[in-house]
């Protein structure tokens, strides 16, 4: 096999005729039967197949959940009680959890099927010294690759020959500018976007052409070393489902204790038959266990999904709407996330002056400011020639679209013709007033572009744009206001290095009129030399208005936000300065995250907020450590490179329009308007989902709590029980979750988004939580059973005693649902009471039930009720009331108190 991308040779940094000689290739290409012998040794070029589970197995899994196996144990025993009904009940639940769960598996089985699809299916290569166009899987290390504008690299390929080659690498490297290639070796600790000698698997060129020998093919690239570690990757649990596990465990252990004990109690104190104390406690494993709990949190994440879809985030897995909830550090990549893709010009140089540019991306409305004015641009004759050689030593071009210009081009050429256009030049129009004879391409060599033009009248000019450092080098002269000076090549290599400082992509424009002895061609002769610098001009990625406010808010909110990219340092910096991440000057290169213990990268990881040049192993590592250290994580990204981390991330989350299909398939949540902003409204939804989940879970609770303790206190009493197992179901499946139900559509509290993110080892019982269940409860028990036997003190029937009961417990739900429905603030307002529709209407939903529970014959004879009259109506309704002003009082209390929002969400 060859060798993978940590063992194999620095390919990038050796002399191309070394490449050769190690992999036994040449220039003419493999022999036709050295390729087949290579083709059996290393395999096809295509990355292996995922494993993949049975639809059986994936759907079993679904069940192994404690909460479930606690469904499962109460089906199991109202089945040997021979309450089938109940049973069916049940089972019905933890089928539908399971769909659900089945539905959403298999992502990361569908991301590893996304990256295999970015491999070309054919390529250009050369054998027996012929072009021969063949499949991508086919070709072998040692082959000769022919790259041209528009191909996808198929395999990891050492440069040979490159002719203005351009390759754009966003979706490894995280760059927004393609970069550019060459055949000269590189030092061998260069980072993967720095390899100018290498193109890279899955990359697509964007311009000019290229030979290259493939280095590595299949998995072995460094694509497939991505697909690697997103096969590694292990996907986390939830905070929430972290949570309900340990309920889960801590409830089935409590009911079995008590359950048991009741029954011994029974037998023995009271010498009742061990098969009536088995049904009792049969009845109180029914009572205690939340059936309803499992589908209200369910159908509480899914109303979330919705309410996100509607504000630009699509949820692919219920939990992570939970989650979002929870994150304390949103891990952002920069470009295209933070930033807009759109190359920008921001500032321009001049000699003796300095131009800000206002406008962000291709749309050509924006000024040139010269200090705090505007002046007019056609004013400044340099500026007008440097803007009209940023126009003319150009091949990008707009085109109209529906919603504004679309660029067809190189971005930083279309940030030049932008620059033309908002100085009131016509790049279409000066194109025909100075037709284009003749062009030397960019290439990385030269690292300069030039163009000859002529007019109309026969004069000529030739226009040049590059790398500062290189254009200087051919300047004799520099323009100014006053006329042409002698170029001080260090003087403006200082200024060029000032606008890298502060992020900016710096190019120098330059021009000449050549003499009348040289030709209809471009020489670089005439182009190397003698030509007058007309200014330097600063280009950006300029970031997202709105992520900037949304960056701030959740600043705000307590979350932490940090910005991996592949960029480059200076502009990591800047980048992060303008977002207000960071504190503008502190800023981590990838490489230096290579040879740090865990304890050491844990410190960095949670001391610093940027971090560049960051290769997918750094990307990973640092969510990794940022977990280890107890963080909850959020990862944004759009790129194949991000997919482990977002994969490994609590909540991976993609771009939907400008992502690659590899991110959206690792991610949890998809943004359908690639705005981070959306990110912000969709960790409020998360929280507010998290608050009606306690909301319910607060509602829920104290019911079964207080039908439990009801039958305890009947056995304990020597009493009948006042209330049924079948009963108990009736109000826990029916009741309760209608009404809890209407928890799922509660707005967010006022104050959701200045509370600290929830500490993910917090318990889903805290204090408050438990003292409220506790306390609600008794209350319940208090008035329900002493209601029963109130009735039965006054020579009332069993099952109209049993009837009065069980009113008396939904009413108690009735009026416990308008308190619970803000945790401590008050309820007794015109919101507190009707600002939930939901809830108005579930209450009217659940009282037409109970009617039809004790009035109609056939409910009275599946459940043993009866018929109440009017009058006992009027003292069941007095006693359910009492909880409303106890409960607000509890608040009035906890509040006088100092509880605050840290109450609700833990201890």
């Amino acid at each position: 096999m060859p060798l993978a991308p940590d063992t194999a040779p620095a390919w990038h940094s050796l002399p191309a005729a070394d490449v050769l000689a190690q992999l036994a290739a040449n220039t003419a290409g493999l022999a036709a039967e050295e390729a087949r012998a290579r083709l059996a040794r290393y395999g096809p070029n295509r990355l292996p197949e995922p494993a993949r589970r049975s639809a059986l197995r994936r759907f079993l899994a679904q069940c192994n959940n404690v909460l479930i196996w606690v469904l499962l144990a109460a089906a199991t025993v109202t089945g040997l009680l021979g309450e089938w009904t109940d049973t069916g009940v049940i089972l019905g639940v933890v089928l539908i959890n399971a769909i659900i769960g089945f539905v959403q598996e298999g992502k990361a089985e569908r991301a590893l099927e996304a990256i295999t699809e970015l491999l070309s299916p054919r390529a250009m290569v050369l054998r027996d010294g012929r072009r021969s166009e063949l499949p991508a899987e086919e070709i072998v290390p040692g082959d000769i690759v022919l790259l041209q504008a528009g191909d996808l690299v198929p395999a990891d390929l050492r440069l040979l020959k490159c002719r203005n080659l351009q390759v754009d690498e966003a979706l490894l490297t995280g760059e927004s500018v393609a970069a550019a290639k060459s055949a000269a070796p590189v030092a061998p600790g260069a980072g993967l976007g720095d390899r100018a000698s290498m193109a890279w698997s899955g990359t697509l060129v964007a311009s000019g052409t290229g030979t290259g020998v493939v280095v590595a093919t299949a998995a072995q690239t460094q694509l497939g070393r991505i697909s690697a570690m997103l096969a590694r990757v292990q996907t986390l649990s939830t905070p929430l489902t972290r949570q309900l596990d340990r309920f889960g465990r801590k409830l089935s252990l409590v009911i079995g204790v008590v359950a048991l004990g009741t029954m011994a109690f029974g037998s023995l104190v009271h010498s009742y038959p061990l098969d009536e104390m088995f049904l009792a406690a049969v009845g109180l494993a029914v009572a205690a266990i939340p059936e309803g709990l499992p589908a209200i949190i369910t159908i509480t994440l899914a109303i979330g999904v919705q309410r996100m879809a509607a504000r630009n985030a699509i949820i692919r897995q219920l939990p992570a709407v939970e989650t979002l909830g929870s994150v304390s550090v949103i891990c952002s990549d920069k470009t295209g996330t933070l930033t807009r893709n759109e190359m920008t010009v921001g500032r321009i140089v001049l000699a003796g002056r300095e131009y800000h540019v206002t406008g962000v991306g291709y749309d050509p409305h924006g000024a040139l400011r010269l200090g705090d004015e505007e002046p007019d641009p056609a004013g400044d004759a340099v500026l007008m020639r440097l803007c009209r050689a940023a126009a003319l030593c150009n091949d990008a071009e707009f085109h109209a679209r529906a919603g504004g210009l679309k660029l067809d081009g190189d971005p930083t050429e279309g940030a030049l013709l932008t620059l033309a256009l908002k100085a009131g030049l016509d790049p279409g129009r000066l194109g025909d007033a100075l037709p284009r004879d003749d062009t030397i391409p960019f290439e990385s060599e030269r690292r300069y572009m030039a163009t000859l033009h002529h007019d109309h009248e026969g004069h000529r000019v030739i226009f040049a744009k590059g790398a500062p450092e290189r254009i200087l080098e051919m300047c004799a002269q520099v323009a100014g206001a006053d006329g042409v000076a002698p170029c001080r090549a260090g003087e403006w290599l200082e200024r060029a290095e000032a606008l890298a400082r502060d992020g900016l992509r710096v190019l120098a424009l330059a021009t000449r009129t050549p003499g009348p002895e040289s030709g209809p061609e471009l020489e670089l002769a005439e182009v190397e030399s003698g030509l007058t610098l007309l200014g330097l001009v600063g280009l950006i990625d300029p970031p997202r208005e709105e992520a900037v406010t949304a960056v701030a808010r959740c600043r705000s909110a307590g979350i932490r936000v940090k910005m991996i990219t592949g960029d480059h340092l200076s502009t990591a910096r800047a980048v992060g300065a303008a977002m207000g991440i960071g504190d503008g000057s502190a800023a981590v290169l990838g490489a230096d995250l290579e040879g740090l213990s865990d304890s050491e990268l844990r410190r960095v990881a949670v001391a610093a907020d940027v971090f560049a040049r960051a290769s997918p192993e750094h990307k990973l590592r640092l969510v990794e450590a940022l977990q280890a250290s107890g963080r909850v994580v959020a990862m944004t990204g759009d790129g194949v490179n991000d997919a482990p981390a977002l994969k490994r991330a609590d909540v991976g989350v993609a771009m939907g329009r400008g992502g690659t299909e590899v991110s959206r398939q690792a991610a949890e949540m998809v943004l359908s308007d690639d705005n981070f902003a959306s990110i912000e409204s969709a960790v409020e939804e998360g929280r507010t989902v998290y608050d009606n989940i306690r909301k319910a879970i607060l509602f829920i609770l104290p019911t079964n709590a207080a039908e439990a303790l009801m039958i305890i206190l009947a056995i304990a009493l020597g009493r009948a029980l006042p209330i049924t197992p079948l009963q108990i179901l009736w109000v826990n499946m029916i009741t309760a979750v209608t009404l809890a139900l209407a928890l799922a559509f509660e707005p967010p509290e006022r104050d959701i988004m200045q509370r600290p993110p929830r500490r993910p080892d917090e318990p889903l019982l805290g204090r408050f939580v438990t003292w409220r269940i506790a306390f609600v409860s008794l209350l319940v028990v208090t008035g329900t059973f002493g209601v029963f036997l109130a009735a039965r003190n006054a020579g009332y029937e069993l099952e109209t005693a049993r009837t009065m009961a069980v009113n008396t417990l939904v009413l108690f739900e009735v009026f416990y649902l308008l308190t619970v429905r803000h945790l401590l603030a008050p309820t007794l307002n015109r919101n507190g009471l009707f600002g939930n529709r939901v809830a108005v209407a579930a209450v009217v939903v659940v009282l037409l039930f109970q009617l039809g529970f004790t009035y109609l014959p056939t409910f009275n004879t599946l459940f043993g009720t009866a018929p109440l009259g009017r009058s006992e109506w009027l003292p069941l309704v007095l006693v359910a009331a009492t909880v409303v002003p106890l409960v607000e009082l509890e608040k009035f209390l906890l509040r006088r108190r100092g509880a605050g929002g840290g109450n609700l969400t833990g201890s």
